[in-house]
């Protein structure tokens, strides 16, 4: 099997940080998307995740130098039973707790905070947003025979591509046991629909071992941004006179608002790509792009001078929009 050192272009005796700096650069150069041409792109990619996979983790790069076999730990290398991927946050003030959870997919600030009377609150005070809106949840799946707790969530947009913290109270045990209050970490670029493990943080059992806390994520839509897996997708209204001359206008993106060149002769419908400026995939380290969707809107009413100004434009007009279409 191949050396995952040599993969990463990385000596035997770098530290994390320095395999953590070449598996990102790796990563970016390889991507398949920055390499559509390039038919071994999706190969070397899978390659530089399965090196990384194994010198990432302490117990997989330890047998790895030991035996030297990385086909040991196979093509899912860093992946859970079931084929979840585990990832480790630290919780504020204890230990880092995993997270396992599928797929993945940064932008707006996000703080936590706990409410009286509710499990969890989580309120946003991210750039472009209204602050102090409260984060949703339903109360805890709990019977007193099972260690394991599960919640349910309600993220705003940003709130789950940036990532936030919330505060959960848990039962320890039977009733009179007490209840325990603990930070989790929800990661960046969680989908709608996304359950993620924190191991450790359940229901204590009697040997003295800890459940697990399964949390179910529900993501409320943006009023006007799309997300497709890292992609972002933005409707853009324009003029019938910046879709025939050309023009720049300022849209919104998930980092701030920038300015996008409309060629002249613009469609309706035409995708506008904004390279880098969609989701960022926490396993990949590269970063998805932002389409703005043209969207031709006619003024609702004219002048008489307008009027007039079309239908002598129309009566020049060479081009027919519909030819070949039957």
């Amino acid at each position: 099997m191949k050396d995952p050192y040599a993969i990463l272009g990385v000596d035997r005796r770098a530290t994390a940080d320095e395999i953590k700096r070449a598996y990102r650069k790796l990563a970016k150069a390889h991507h398949p998307d920055r390499n559509k041409n390039d038919r071994d792109a999706t190969a070397r990619f899978q390659d530089i995740q399965q090196a990384y996979a194994v010198l990432s983790d302490p117990q997989k790069r330890a047998q790895y130098d030991q035996f030297g076999d990385l086909g040991a730990f196979g093509p899912e290398a860093g992946a859970a039973p079931g084929g979840a991927r585990v990832y480790r946050w630290s919780s504020s003030g204890g230990a880092p707790a995993d997270f396992e959870f599928g797929d993945l997919s940064d932008l707006f600030g996000v703080g936590g905070r706990s409410g009286a009377g509710s499990i969890f609150e989580e309120f946003f005070g991210g750039r472009g947003t209204r602050r102090g809106r409260r984060t949703r949840s339903k109360p805890a799946d709990e019977t007193p025979a099972d260690s394991d707790v599960e919640h349910e969530v309600t993220l705003d947009f940003e709130q789950a591509l940036r990532g936030t913290t919330l505060e959960l109270s848990i039962q320890n045990g039977d009733a009179g046991a007490g209840r325990e209050t603990i930070q989790v970490r929800v990661p960046p670029g969680v989908e709608d629909g996304q359950r993620i493990r924190v191991r450790g943080k359940g229901r204590a059992r009697r040997d003295g071992s800890k459940g697990d806390v399964y949390l179910k994520c529900r993501v409320r839509p943006h009023r006007y941004f799309r997300r497709d897996g890292d992609d972002i997708y933005l409707e853009v209204p324009i003029t019938i006179g910046e879709a025939a001359l050309g023009a720049k206008v300022t849209i919104p993106t998930l980092n701030g608002p920038t300015s996008v060149t409309i060629p002249p002769g613009t469609a309706s419908g035409k995708k506008l790509r904004l390279s880098g400026c969609g989701v960022l995939n926490p396993r990949t380290q590269a970063r998805g792009d932002q389409y703005a969707v043209i969207r031709i809107v006619p003024p609702r009413r004219l002048s008489e001078r307008q009027q007039k100004l079309i239908e002598e434009f129309s009566r020049d007009q060479t081009d027919d929009p519909r030819a070949g279409l039957w």
